[in-house]
């Protein structure tokens, strides 16, 4: 592959602690993403042979999904031990040896934390089942039946079915968010929150840069156990298998989103601090999702960044869909920071779900790329991937082959990453891969990108680049987001610049009128009107227009 680095160097996170503002970080699924040693699963040397592919992308952050050891019930989510590699990625060694290759090419790197559960595997809880009197007795959630011997409320598993499950040792119920293998650690615990942030100084010792936070809104719960209230039919909007798992029946009040969650975020971003490293979190809730990431993210002692899901939503977003998001943002907290993301392994590649022509995955990457936040892009998305189709006889996702046929899970975005053309298995190993390699994206390697130049792939390092080349779509301020026939448009202020943005996020041309005062043409690598000829111009289906002012 003809790939050309185009960032490297060294940095210095404590000189630079603002260095995630406006930052595009790549999220790789090592699983899937290089096969280094021929067993069909990727792993983190893999990583490090395509770290000079990822930083050709022009991306200022690598985020490497679990590879902790694990029993690998939910594929590395189920950790057994926080402070080692899982033997089928590699060794501490191999981590180490990326992350400085990784820093060498001018790519910080993200880790996945864990905290809300760990495995059933780990030692925490081995003793923790035990008895209700031994040191770790309530360093996960336990609690009695209710006099029928039935679980102590109504509170469900996003997996599907009840959230607690029965121990005989306890004679109790646990609490488990997500698969009966993934027992709920209690952050209400004092010592679970010392051990957590010790296990977090362990990676940011190592070099890490920064982490990427798991369900942060999961790690408190309301210890007087009160029942969720229903949810109207009409308020269920969950991104992930709405209509089949009755999890999306409950307004989840208080399995989640506990106030005390605070506190613990602020011993969090004390521990990062002196290392001058980030954290995004994830926001997983369906209804609240702005609202909490802005509570998350608002001042300088709370979180960096957090992501929510509107924009993991089935339907493309709509210019008044973008604006209503951006205006309820700044609404609850105008100062809070948002990462953005169209895909990830948890989601429908997003080139599946919106069904877009070509020419709108350019001008909705560009637009990612304009819009004041940070951004994450999955591994595949700037190749354009679509979901892959994976029969049910290969199924490895335990929320797919539970909820099957209505949701098929998550494994068809989490295929191995598609790098040759021409060879059995895309160049992703050289035996057959944990899942199979689908041949619609193996139309669209890496190898065959990079000798067309209109693929999307040279726009997505166009896109990337042009952020980076101008700071103040990176950091600046945004004002007068407005939506006019289709057409959303917003003004970038910052860095002594002011840079005007609209798109036509419609099939049809639609007007724009451009504000008051001269301005130059920006973008014409990036698809941009390149002729400013008048106040009001015609932007066809999926245009755009980018002007700065002298």
């Amino acid at each position: 592959m003809n790939v050309q680095i185009q960032t490297s160097g060294t940095f210095d996170n404590k000189s630079d602690p603002d260095w995630w503002r406006g930052a595009v970080i790549y999220q790789v699924y090592p699983r899937s993403f290089r096969d280094s040693n021929g067993d069909g699963i990727g792993d983190l040397a893999g990583i490090t042979e395509r770290l000079p592919y990822i930083a050709s992308l022009g991306v200022d952050a690598l985020w490497i999904s679990p590879f902790f050891a694990s029993p690998m019930k939910d594929f590395g989510y189920d950790v057994s031990n926080y402070r080692d590699v899982d033997p089928m990625f590699g060794t501490l060694g191999d981590f180490d040896r990326l992350l400085t290759n990784a820093h060498e090419s001018g790519l910080r790197v993200m880790i996945d934390l864990v905290l809300s559960h760990t495995s059933d595997q780990h030692l925490w809880f081995a003793e923790s089942r035990k008895n209700a009197s031994n040191p770790k007795s309530d360093w996960y959630v336990w609690a009695d039946p209710k006099p029928d011997g039935t679980p102590p409320n109504n509170w469900l598993s996003v997996f599907g079915g009840s959230a607690w499950h029965w121990e005989s040792r306890r004679q109790q119920y646990y609490l488990h968010n997500f698969l009966t293998t993934q027992p709920d650690l209690n952050l209400h615990s004092t010592d679970v929150q010392n051990e957590l942030l010790d296990i977090t100084r362990f990676w940011l010792d190592r070099g890490v840069d920064g982490f990427r936070l798991d369900t942060i809104n999961f790690y408190m719960h309301d210890e007087a156990l009160r029942d969720n209230p229903p949810l109207s039919p009409d308020l269920r909007n969950a991104i992930i298998a709405p209509q089949v798992n009755p999890y999306n029946h409950q307004d989840h009040l208080y399995d989640k989103n506990h106030p005390d969650n605070l506190a613990f975020l602020r011993r969090l971003r004390a521990v990062m601090e002196p290392y001058g490293a980030a954290a995004v979190g994830e926001v997983g809730d369906a209804r609240r999702g702005l609202e909490i990431m802005a509570q998350y993210t608002t001042g300088d002692d709370l979180m960096h960044m957090c992501y929510a899901f509107e924009l993991l939503a089935n339907d493309c977003p709509t210019a008044e869909d973008v604006l209503s998001i951006m205006t309820r943002l700044d609404n609850v907290a105008s100062d809070s920071w948002p990462c953005w993301a169209f895909s990830n392994h948890d989601t429908v590649r997003h080139a599946t779900r919106w069904d877009l022509p070509l020419g709108g995955l350019k001008t909705m990457a560009t637009l990612m790329m304009c819009w004041r936040g940070s951004a994450c892009i999955y591994q595949g998305e700037e190749l354009g991937l679509t979901e892959a189709d994976v029969a049910f006889e290969d199924l490895k996702d335990p929320y797919g082959i539970e909820f099957w046929p209505g949701f098929k899970g998550r494994d068809g975005c989490r295929t191995p990453m598609v790098w040759e053309i021409r060879d059995e298995f895309a160049g992703f190993g050289t035996t057959k891969p944990w899942l199979p390699v689908s041949p619609a994206q193996i139309e669209k390697a890496v190898d065959r990108q990079e000798e067309d130049p209109e693929a999307i792939l040279h726009h997505y390092r166009h896109a990337i680049a042009f952020r980076r080349n101008h700071p103040t779509l990176k950091t600046g301020k945004q004002v007068g987001m407005a939506v006019t026939d289709g057409v959303l448009s917003f003004t970038r202020v910052g860095s002594g610049k002011e840079i005007f943005c609209a798109f036509n996020l419609a099939n049809e041309t639609n007007p724009v009128e451009l504000p008051e005062g001269e301005w130059i043409p920006l973008g014409a690598e990036l698809g941009a009107v390149s002729e400013l000829s008048g106040k009001r111009l015609a932007l066809g289906p999926w245009q755009l227009v980018i002007a700065a002012k002298p």
